[in-house]
């Protein structure tokens, strides 16, 4: 009894011990938030989504989405060109998203993603959408009536209903012009 009862000591010692030299600087699987880092010779811009070379770049201020994108390698095959512009002028410090035109579970990737114009689609088409019920449809609309056209998927999270979690959420199902 007493050799078990060392013996579970000594395993719950080692196994505190291990937890203890563990690294806590390892990545624990939570997002970090982009920072703007400004040098020299240009800001940090974030690319993702559908592009060949996601990340982070330092370029020069007040570059467009077309050269963000040349800088990340250039689009993917799935990547839908209808969900930015290219002449788009991008802010220092954001993350940007290039939207698929396939669902990436498809494997057969042989329809597009059903998608609506936050541009130009009436409230209730926008709100076929899961994710934009009909008072963010109707932010939405108001936002572009206020403000011009969107130029970047991103300017979603301006519009007052739409957080992080529900810009995600729909990002992949909107587009910016037909």
């Amino acid at each position: 009894m007493y050799k078990v009862i060392i013996g579970v000591v000594i395993a719950a010692a080692v196994v505190i011990i291990g937890f203890m030299m563990i690294d806590p600087n390892l990545n624990n699987n939570q997002t970090t938030q982009t920072t703007q880092t400004t040098t020299d010779s240009g800001s940090a811009y974030t690319i993702e989504g559908e592009v060949n070379k996601p990340g982070t770049y330092v370029l020069s201020d007040g570059i467009t989405m077309g050269e963000l994108i040349q800088a990340g390698g250039g689009l993917t095959n799935n990547a839908d060109d209808l969900a930015f512009f290219d002449s788009a002028t991008l802010k220092a410090g954001n993350t940007y998203y290039i939207a698929s035109k396939y669902d990436a579970t498809d494997i057969c990737n042989n329809s597009p993603i059903v998608k609506v114009n936050i541009n130009s689609d009436p409230a209730d088409t926008l709100t076929s959408v899961n994710g934009i019920t009909s008072s963010i449809a109707s932010s939405i609309v108001s936002y572009r009536t206020s403000n011009g056209v969107f130029q970047t998927v991103e300017q979603l999270m301006e519009v007052y209903g739409i957080g992080n979690a529900t810009y995600r959420k729909i990002r992949n199902y909107v587009t910016l012009h037909a």
